[in-house]
């Protein structure tokens, strides 16, 4: 049902009320139901294939059935609700299945180390705005009682239904600061009640549902506010179209002069087009509104709503262009992969628009079509870039795999982590496969750094081949000069130690030298070894032997004392001597704790004079 302004119209009774009300309460229950047992392990939480989609459904789902009251009957409603369930809960099982958990949001701990698989953000997101075009799509389809309806209720029930979304976001956060500013003015009264039930997750999470679902109500029963807020915003943002105009317009007729060059030494001209792009798309629509308003619209505006269409299809082909170089240099990854899927919905628009700007009608007529058609478009694109049919992901994977197979990427550049950090279980099957890769004259080498690359736990973590033995006795200069290094140091390997960014450059890396003091620092009669890096900040540190013959940082020096000659001149002629420490240790029930002087600054003076400074 429809009123004269096309609003769509709510068929609002107290029972609907109660019933979204009760909707939302529910939801916040649901969702303090899975955040606790993602906080405790216990089941769905434990169940990595189910605890995802439920987490999904119950964000989503519920917030399209409180838009859906009072708009779609109960079969219709149950219809759509039963699609977005099915819909919302696959994705999400697949965004799990293929390894979304390993770039999603981590909200608990289990007891084991592991975590729970939460949906991945980018899933999360895109389901968000998926959610909203299709929602749109039904509510118009409902009001007109046809499966494509006019563009007019189109343009209401989306514009109704985001800006019903951001004004309940907005309530929700005005709930919290008021509550709040009530727990501070309690607090003046030395009552902390109020303070501390804002900090118990059973209580926020229920409320803030509850008072979403209160807020999407009251937004709903009052068409005239939001119809206020939208006609206010809209000239607002139409008035902003002249000068974006002219500054795109700019840009393009600086070109000719600029050439490409400049954009492509940028390395992100693609993501700036696509931006400017989808500006002009919003401004244009702000202009265009529902199509029948071409006679209240400024004839800037209009004439400025035309070059801007026009604008949107150089735009568009430029940021392909910067797109394919980058592909046909790197090869396919998932941000590419994003980008071209985006710059395809952006196609659509510009050459959709460009038609409607070349046409001699007085407003640009069709702009309402490639609305409705691009939507259905995003739709198809979003569904299947979350599902196997277009995943990102595998996608990628199979570019660069290709590409290091016929030669296009050297061994050396080619980049192992981004299969197995990005790559989600795609990447990591490949790497699989690359660990036991025979044949080539780079195998051994792809199938180290294929292992190297499955053992880390971070993108950032260096995991390197041990510093081969002959460039580790190389690197070390020993003293006293008839020493020699014992054998069991020459069978560590630094690069796997978890103290490794404590060691000096020299355990690591070839050509980094550094001296190796054997000296007896414990009196046990067995040397230990100082190392000291013979270049300003080499790094030093003593290391010991244990007794199973593994060495180990026993303590580090000042990082000024690499690299300082007079000191080490000193120490390779045997002028020093080792003293006690400042503060002895304690000795409790026969075990030593050791006590560290936090106040003392371990700086040194490289002129000798003094070996230390003291903060007061």
């Amino acid at each position: 049902m429809r009123n004269d302004g096309f609003m769509p119209e709510s068929l609002v009774t107290s029972g609907v009320a109660r019933v979204r009300m009760a909707v939302g309460l529910l939801q916040g229950m649901v969702l303090y139901f899975l955040y606790h047992a993602a906080k405790t392990n216990a089941w769905p939480a434990s169940a990595d294939l189910l605890f995802s989609p439920l987490l999904m459904v119950s964000l989503l789902a519920p917030v399209i059935l409180i838009s859906s009251l009072g708009h779609l009957d109960r079969k219709q409603a149950a219809i759509w609700l039963g699609a977005v369930v099915v819909v919302i809960g696959l994705l999400a099982l697949h965004d799990v299945w293929r390894g979304g958990a390993s770039q999603g949001w981590v909200w608990g701990r289990r007891g084991n180390g592991t975590h729970p698989h939460y949906p991945s953000a980018r899933l999360i997101v895109f389901s968000i705005a998926g959610l909203y075009i299709a929602h749109a799509l039904v509510l118009a389809g409902v009001a007109d009682r046809r499966r494509i309806a006019g563009y007019p209720t189109y343009f209401e029930a989306a514009w109704k239904l985001l800006i019903q979304i951001k004004f309940s976001a907005l309530f929700v956060g005005a709930l919290w600061l008021v509550l709040w500013l009530g727990a501070a003015l309690f607090m003046l009264v030395k009552l902390n009640f109020l303070r501390e039930l804002l900090r118990q997750s059973w209580f926020v999470i229920p409320v803030t549902a509850f008072a979403f679902s209160c807020a999407m109500h009251i937004t709903d029963v009052r068409p005239a506010i939001v119809r206020g807020i939208r006609a206010l915003l809209l000239v607002l943002l139409s008035w902003i179209l002249p000068i974006t105009t002219l500054l795109v317009v700019g840009f393009l007729l600086s070109l000719p002069w600029t050439g490409l060059a400049p954009l492509w030494a940028t390395r992100h001209a693609t993501g700036v087009l696509l931006g400017a792009a989808a500006v002009l798309v919003v401004l244009v629509n702000a202009a265009f509104q529902n199509g029948e308003v071409a006679s209240g619209v400024a004839r800037i505006v209009r004439v400025c709503a035309r070059v801007a269409a026009l604008a949107l299809l150089p735009l568009a082909a430029i940021a392909i262009y910067s797109l394919g170089l980058r592909v046909a240099e790197y090869g396919w990854t998932t941000d590419r992969i994003i980008a071209a899927a985006c710059l395809l919905i952006a196609s659509v628009y510009a050459t959709g628009y460009a038609w409607a700007a070349a046409r001699s009608s007085p407003w640009l007529g069709p702009v309402a079509q490639v609305n409705v058609a691009n939507a259905f478009v995003i739709l198809a694109v979003l569904l299947a870039m979350f599902s196997p049919i277009a995943d990102p992901a595998r996608l990628s994977v199979n570019n660069q795999i290709a590409r290091l197979a016929a030669g296009k990427i050297s061994v050396d550049k080619f980049d192992f982590d981004y299969l197995r950090f990005e790559g989600a279980r795609y990447g990591m099957a490949a790497l699989e496969q690359l660990k036991t890769r025979a044949q080539g004259s780079d195998a051994a080498l792809i199938r180290q750094k294929a292992e190297l690359s499955l053992k880390k736990k971070s993108r950032w973590q260096q995991e390197e081949p041990p510093l081969p033995r002959a460039d580790l006795v190389a690197n070390l200069a020993v003293w006293p000069k008839a020493a020699q290094l014992p054998p069991s140091f020459l069978q560590e390997d630094w690069k796997s130690n978890k103290f490794n960014w404590q060691l000096p450059k020299c355990l690591k890396h070839e050509n980094q030298t550094c001296d190796a003091y054997l000296i007896d620092f414990s009196g046990d009669g067995k040397p230990e070894l100082l190392a000291v890096g013979t270049q300003a900040h080499g790094g030093a540190v003593l290391l010991m032997e244990d007794k199973d013959g593994h060495w180990a940082i026993a303590g580090v020096l000042p990082n000024d004392f690499a690299g300082c000659e007079p000191l080490r001149q000193k120490l390779q002629a045997g002028s020093f001597q080792l003293l006690a420490p400042r503060i002895p240790d304690l000795d409790i029930a026969g075990q030593r704790i050791e006590i560290n002087n936090g106040m003392t600054s371990n700086s040194v003076s490289c002129a000798g004079h003094k070996r230390e400074r003291e903060r007061k």
